[in-house]
C-alpha cells in the first residue's frame, strides 16, 4: 500500500484512534476522550470536547506570536481595492464585532443570518458568531426577498447582519430593499439588523438597523466561547426537491478537525502560505475554503470580489494568484469555461508570473476531461478534481497531494479521503463490480464534518438521505468506481437517461461534446419520446472567436457523440447556444431544462445565476414540444 492508502485504511479500520490522533491538530478548552459516538442513525464526533472554533482560527495564532502573519488579502476589482488584514487586526475586527452582536442579545445557541457581498466583513461576522457560540446562517447577498424570508423563518435569527449593497459585475444591486421586503414577507421578525454602508450605494435605516460602522466604534470586543464539539457551528440551506429548502447542520468539533485535516494533506497548505479560493460565503466552498480551513491552520485567504471574466477580463484569476502569491487555487470547473469561452488560447495568462502556483483545485460540478486538459495544458501544474456536498463539508474524494500525488485520470476526482468508505450499488443496494455505473453511496458513520441531521427536522434527515438504502448515505449522484479505486462521478442519478431500454449517462456524452475545439461547454438533456423513453439534446456555447456554419458543426458534434458512445446514444439534436442557465455555484440547471423541454414547469432553484439565460432558452428547448 501506499502512503496514503495506509491513512485511508486506518481511517476506516480504527476510526477512534484515527480522529483522535488527527484532533491534535485543534486547540481543545476540554480535550475529547472519544472520536465517535453512535446512534444510528445518527452519529456525533468528539461528544465529550469542548472549543471554540473562532479562537482555533485567530487567537491562538496570534498568541502563538504570529499576530503579523497576513490572513485575510481582499481583492476587489468591482471597488479598486485591495486590502490586507493580519491575524492581529483580523482578530480586533472580530472581537469587536462579537461585542456588537452580544449587545444585540446575541449568545450561545443563538442564530445570526448573514446577507452579505465578498466583503471582509463577512467573514468577520461569520467569526464573530462563532466567537459567541451563535449559529451563523449566510444567505447570498442579492437572494430574492421570498427565499430570504424562507430561511429567516426557518432559523429563527436574533439578528440579521447585511450591507447596502453588492456589486455584480458592474451593477450595483442594493441590498437593503430586499432585505425590508423579506422582512415584510417573514413570519419571524428578527430584533435588530446591522447594516454595512457601502459607498456605491447608501441605504435608508430603520429604526432597527444598526449602522456597522457607529457600532463598531464603540463595541468593547468579546471574549471568545467554549462550546461542546456537536454544538451546531452553522447551517447552510441547500434546495430541496419540494422547494422548502434544507438546512445543513454543521458541527463544531468535527469540522474544525476535518478542515485542519485536509489543509495538510490534501491542499497542501500550511501556514504563511496563501490559498485563493474563488468561490463565494454563500456556498460550502466559501465556508470551508475561503473563511475557516486557512485560517485555522495559520495561512494566508483571498477573499475576491469578482467575477472569472469580466471584471474586467478573463485574466483576473491570474492577476490574484500571481499578485498575492498564491500556492493553490481552487474554483469552480463552471468558471475555468468561462475563461476558456473568452481567452481560448489563455494569451491573458502571459503577463502574470505564477511560479509561485503549485496546484489548482476544482470542484462544484463535474469536472469534465477537456476543462482538465486545456487548465493542464495552460498552466502546466497539477489539476486536480475533488467531489463533495454541501452536506459533507469538505472532499468526500480527491488526490491527496499533501501525502502523496497520485497519478491523475482525467474524468476522476480520484479516490475517497479518510474517513470516506465510498460504494457503488445497483437499484436493490447489492454492490456492483468494478466499472459498473451505479448509485454512489457512503456507509455508515459518515467522516467528521458532515451533517450530523438538518436543522429541526431529524425525519427529512433519514428520508433524504438515509432511507434508500439501510446504513448508507445516498450521495444522489451516479458512476463507477474501477479496478485502481478510482472514483467516476458521472452526474446526478436523474441524469441518466433511458433510451431505448439502454440506461446511458448524460455525463459521457457531454464529455464526447465537450473535446470538439469549438467547444466551450456544454449540457446533455434527456427528453421524453415516444417511441425510445427517452432521447438525448445537446446544448453547446462555443469559444470566443469561433465562426462555423451551424448545420457543419451540427455533423461534426454528432458524429463525435456516435464514434465516443455509439450508435445506441441516439443523439441527434444539437443546439448553439449563447449560453447555460446555471446556479450562483456553477451547477448547470439540467433538471429544469429536461422539464421545460418535456413541458413540465420543473421549480427554478433559488439560487439562479440569471432567469434571462433560461428565459432566452425556453423557445429552443421548447421546439419539440
Amino acid at each position: 500500500m501506499g502512503a496514503f492508502e495506509e491513512r485511508w485504511r486506518a481511517s476506516l479500520d480504527d476510526p477512534e484512534a484515527f480522529w483522535l490522533d488527527a484532533a491534535q491538530a485543534i486547540d481543545w478548552h476540554t480535550a475529547p476522550t472519544r472520536a465517535l459516538e453512535a446512534r444510528p442513525p445518527f452519529y456525533r464526533w468528539f461528544p465529550d470536547g469542548e472549543l471554540n472554533v473562532c479562537a482555533n482560527a485567530l487567537d491562538r495564532h496570534v498568541d502563538a506570536g504570529h499576530g503579523d502573519r497576513t490572513a485575510l488579502i481582499y481583492d476587489s476589482p468591482v471597488t479598486g481595492t485591495v486590502r490586507s488584514y493580519s491575524y492581529t487586526q483580523l482578530l480586533d475586527e472580530v472581537a469587536r464585532f462579537a461585542g456588537v452582536l452580544a449587545g444585540l442579545g446575541v449568545g450561545r445557541g443563538d442564530r445570526v443570518v448573514v446577507y452579505m457581498p465578498m466583503v471582509p466583513e463577512a467573514a468577520v461576522a461569520m467569526l464573530a458568531c462563532a466567537r459567541l457560540g451563535a449559529v451563523h446562517s449566510v444567505v447570498f447577498g442579492g437572494f430574492a426577498p421570498r427565499e430570504l424570508a424562507v430561511r429567516i423563518d426557518d432559523a429563527a435569527p436574533v439578528v440579521v447582519v447585511s450591507a447596502s449593497c453588492g456589486i455584480e459585475g458592474s451593477r450595483v444591486l442594493e441590498y437593503k430593499p430586499l432585505l425590508d421586503k423579506a422582512m415584510e414577507l417573514a413570519e419571524h421578525k428578527p430584533g435588530k439588523r446591522v447594516i454595512l454602508q457601502r459607498p456605491q450605494a447608501q441605504a435608508a435605516m430603520g429604526p432597527d438597523d444598526v449602522d456597522w460602522a457607529e457600532a463598531m466604534a464603540t463595541a468593547e470586543p468579546a471574549a471568545s466561547v467554549p462550546v461542546a464539539a456537536t454544538d451546531p457551528l452553522y447551517i447552510l440551506y441547500t434546495s430541496g426537491t419540494t422547494g422548502k429548502p434544507k438546512g445543513v447542520v454543521r458541527d463544531s468539533g468535527g469540522y474544525a478537525v476535518a478542515l485542519a485535516w485536509t489543509m495538510a494533506n490534501i491542499y497542501a497548505v500550511g501556514p504563511g502560505e496563501t490559498m485563493f479560493t474563488a468561490s463565494d460565503v454563500g456556498w460550502v466552498v466559501g465556508h470551508s475554503y475561503i473563511v475557516y480551513a486557512p485560517l485555522l491552520v495559520g495561512a494566508t485567504t483571498i477573499l475576491y470580489e469578482g467575477k472569472p471574466v469580466g471584471t474586467p477580463d478573463a485574466g483576473q484569476f491570474w492577476r490574484v494568484a500571481a499578485e498575492h502569491g498564491a500556492k493553490t487555487m481552487f474554483t469552480a470547473p463552471t468558471a475555468f469555461r468561462a475563461i476558456k469561452k473568452e481567452d481560448p488560447k489563455g494569451a491573458l495568462l502571459g503577463g502574470y508570473d505564477l511560479s509561485g502556483l503549485r496546484y489548482l483545485f476544482l470542484a462544484g460540478e463535474r469536472l469534465d476531461p477537456e476543462t482538465y486538459r486545456w487548465a493542464s495544458d495552460l498552466l502546466g501544474i497539477p489539476v486536480v478534481d475533488n467531489w463533495w456536498q454541501t452536506e459533507t463539508g469538505w472532499p468526500i474524494c480527491a488526490n491527496p497531494v499533501g501525502v502523496e500525488e497520485l497519478p491523475i485520470k482525467p474524468g476522476s476526482p480520484t479516490v475517497p479521503m479518510v474517513g470516506w468508505d465510498v460504494r457503488v450499488v445497483d437499484g436493490s443496494g447489492q454492490p456492483v463490480p468494478p466499472n459498473t455505473d451505479g448509485a454512489i453511496v457512503i456507509k455508515l458513520p459518515l467522516a467528521p464534518g458532515a451533517l450530523p441531521t438538518l436543522w429541526n427536522d431529524d425525519d427529512r434527515f433519514i428520508r433524504s438521505y438515509l432511507s434508500a438504502f439501510k446504513g448508507y448515505y445516498l450521495t444522489g449522484d451516479g458512476g463507477r468506481i474501477d479496478d485502481d479505486g478510482y472514483v467516476y462521478v458521472m452526474g446526478r442519478t436523474d441524469d441518466v437517461i433511458n433510451v431505448a431500454g439502454h440506461r446511458l449517462s448524460t455525463g459521457g456524452m457531454e464529455e464526447a461534446l465537450a473535446s470538439h475545439p469549438a467547444v466551450a461547454e456544454c449540457a446533455v438533456i434527456g427528453v421524453a419520446d415516444p417511441l425510445k423513453g427517452q432521447v438525448p439534446r445537446g446544448l453547446v456555447v462555443l469559444k470566443a472567436g469561433v465562426d462555423r456554419p451551424e448545420e457543419e458543426l451540427r455533423t461534426e458534434l454528432v458524429a463525435l457523440v456516435r464514434e465516443r458512445i455509439g450508435a445506441v446514444a441516439s443523439l441527434r439534436d444539437v443546439d448553439v447556444v449563447a449560453a447555460l442557465p446555471k446556479t450562483r455555484s456553477g451547477k448547470i440547471l439540467r433538471r429544469t431544462m429536461r422539464g421545460i423541454a418535456d413541458g413540465v414547469e420543473e421549480p427554478v432553484p433559488s439560487t439562479i445565476e440569471s432567469l434571462d439565460v433560461l428565459d432566452a432558452l425556453r423557445p429552443v428547448l421548447r421546439r419539440g414540444d
